[in-house]
């Protein structure tokens, strides 16, 4: 028996659901992964199949080894990946977390060139506002917007600040009156990022000096562009980031408010930053896209 091969149809055969299942993936015949499954139940000295005449499924011991097993597989692939990945040339598949604003607004134009520029790299993008499990979701790198974490396990690399701007549109500042001091904000209407529950305080730093505000309002949401449209069409006051309303701002559509602070929600610094696992650290096409992010937010920032 080939226990590789073996474990191989073992995964397929409970992923399908089916031997036939597994033997159309595996492009041979059901009777050979019959034979495979036979002989690594016959190896172990344990059943890990139920077989009945309508489907397959997993004993207890089925289930507890397909998880180490399916581990081990793909750290093996990823280990066969990395050969090929770790020359001059960035190849193979690139499994990319991303929020997804950011994802729409500073990635989704630039992603043609980044494939015109690396053909033997092929992506897959995640999009998520959600902190995802690299290892458990097979994430090669996840782009990230905070604080960064002290993560021991993880690879962290810094691309970019995160600057933010407080935003209002003009018809808003004609209804309420235009805030003169950070403070006055606690008596407007303020769009809020749902971060967490109960009161939020934005922070205004002036050189050593920092104010605190409560804000409060009526609307809180967990997407940036739900925000966004919401101040363009007159609800408030609205704390975003520099590259989704900066164009706005240019347009004339926004007015920025108190340029001269820098502005974060609580007191964390705020940074773009990647994450991946130490065995991606040799990985060329994790770099070749890392560096292609952060020379694209260099410009973003400076433009």
């Amino acid at each position: 028996m080939n226990k590789l091969q073996a474990l191989r149809a073992f995964v397929d055969v409970a992923e399908s659901g089916g031997f036939s299942k597994a033997a159309r993936r595996l492009g041979v015949a059901t009777s050979s992964v019959t034979r495979l499954i036979d002989g690594l139940e016959a190896s172990l000295g344990t059943a890990l199949l139920t077989r009945s005449t309508r489907r397959v499924t997993l004993t207890d011991a089925g289930a507890a080894y397909l998880e180490q097993v399916s581990q081990v597989l793909s750290d093996l692939d990823e280990a066969d990946g990395s050969v090929s990945d770790a020359g001059g040339e960035a190849v193979g598949p690139l499994r990319v977390s991303l929020p997804v604003t950011f994802a729409r607004v500073c990635l989704a134009p630039h992603i043609p060139g980044f494939l015109r520029e690396h053909p033997r790299v092929s992506l897959d993008l995640v999009l998520s506002d959600a902190y995802v499990d690299l290892a458990a979701e097979r994430i090669d790198v996840a782009v990230r917007i905070g604080a960064p974490a002290n993560q021991p396990h993880l690879i962290v690399r810094h691309l970019a600040e995160h600057h933010r701007y407080v935003v209002a549109s003009h018809g808003y500042l004609e209804q309420r009156g235009m805030p003169t001091s950070p403070a006055e904000l606690s008596a407007h209407e303020c769009l809020r990022f749902a971060y967490q529950a109960g009161p939020q305080r934005w922070s205004f730093r002036q050189g050593s000096t920092v104010q605190h505000v409560e804000i409060q309002g009526r609307l809180a949401a967990n997407s940036s562009d739900m925000l966004r449209e919401a101040v363009l069409d007159d609800l408030g006051v609205a704390l975003l980031a520099e590259w989704l309303v900066q164009e706005d701002v240019r347009a004339g559509r926004l007015q920025r408010l108190f340029e001269d602070y820098e502005i974060n929600p609580q007191d964390q610094h705020i940074s773009v930053h990647a994450a991946y696992l130490p065995n991606r650290r040799h990985s060329r096409k994790v770099h070749a896209f890392l560096d292609f992010l952060a020379g694209h937010l260099a410009k973003v920032s400076a433009g």
